[in-house]
């Protein structure tokens, strides 16, 4: 789904901004929130989000507000209205860690770049 500003604000460049959506939302439990970029603000006037993608928890009970950074050589200024950011909500799976030996692997502890083109 969209999420539109609440209100304006001027992006300055280099500068991040929370913008808030006036959208508050309750997830149910192994459900998350993820908040991610619009395409069209990063290529039109590089608009993007520096966290990308936000993830709300289902404990979170506050108003959903967007991170954006601008990464242009002017101000950009977002209208209340406006579309900022999609938001997705997916399932996920808990998990509790148990200390353990780790077999091996054919990539191994391998870095970035390591697993080829």
């Amino acid at each position: 789904m969209d999420l539109r500003a609440v209100e304006d604000a001027t992006l300055e460049p280099g500068v991040p901004r929370l913008v808030p959506t006036g959208l508050t939302i309750e997830l149910p439990a192994g459900f998350e929130a993820q908040v991610r970029p619009r395409s069209g603000l990063a290529l039109k006037h590089a608009i993007t989000m520096p966290n990308t993608p936000g993830t709300i928890d289902p404990g979170y009970r506050g108003e959903i507000r967007v991170i954006l950074l601008n990464l242009g050589r002017e101000p950009y200024t977002v209208r209340a209205g406006d579309r900022i950011a999609q938001m997705v909500v997916a399932r996920y799976e808990a998990v509790e860690w148990v200390e353990s030996e780790l077999a091996d692997s054919r990539r191994g502890a391998g870095g970035f770049g390591s697993s080829g083109r």
